[in-house]
């Protein structure tokens, strides 16, 4: 096993009592292979950015210790996405999901293929990533992109609120 690295996952639902799906995604990530949840934020519940007309979104960022690799990782998360009955309508981008996990950071690393990109490549745009992240990470710094308090004060205006 290679040493563990810190990644942040971001979670978001808006299907079959959203609340309760990322209440119930927290143990599943604790289960990955050589993972542990260290930490997740609050409950954001934000508009949908999509061209799909659809309910809120329940949102929120967990922190895991991982000694997978990213495209492990991956295949880690896919697999929950779809135990959590996930469905992907091949060509439609956006659409409403029980259950959708993105690896957001991964250390440090730089990555792009067909498969993966990382940092997240629209997560600097997305205050639905931004502020729950800002809760678990502090106001770290991504390299190309910035500080957390910078990006959420550059990000799109957003219908957002954080559940008690």
């Amino acid at each position: 096993m290679k040493r563990p690295v810190i990644t942040y996952i971001g979670i978001g639902s808006n299907k079959a009592d959203p609340v309760q799906q990322v209440i119930n995604v927290m143990p599943a990530l604790n289960q990955l292979p050589e993972t542990e949840l260290l930490g997740y934020s609050g409950f954001y519940q934000s508009e949908a950015v999509s061209e799909i007309k659809q309910d809120d979104y329940i949102n929120a960022v967990a922190k895991l210790s991982t000694g997978l690799e990213p495209f492990e990782l991956l295949l880690e998360l896919e697999a929950i996405e779809h135990a959590f009955y996930r469905q992907r309508t091949p060509g439609v981008k956006d659409e409403p999901r029980t259950m959708d996990l993105d690896i957001l950071l991964y250390d440090n690393l730089f990555h792009t293929d067909s498969h993966l990109t990382l940092p997240h490549p629209q997560m600097h745009q997305r205050l639905f990533v931004l502020l729950p992240l800002k809760e678990v990470a502090g106001d770290m710094y991504i390299a190309g992109l910035g500080s957390l308090d910078y990006l959420i004060e550059q990000a799109p205006p957003l219908r957002i609120k954080r559940l008690d």
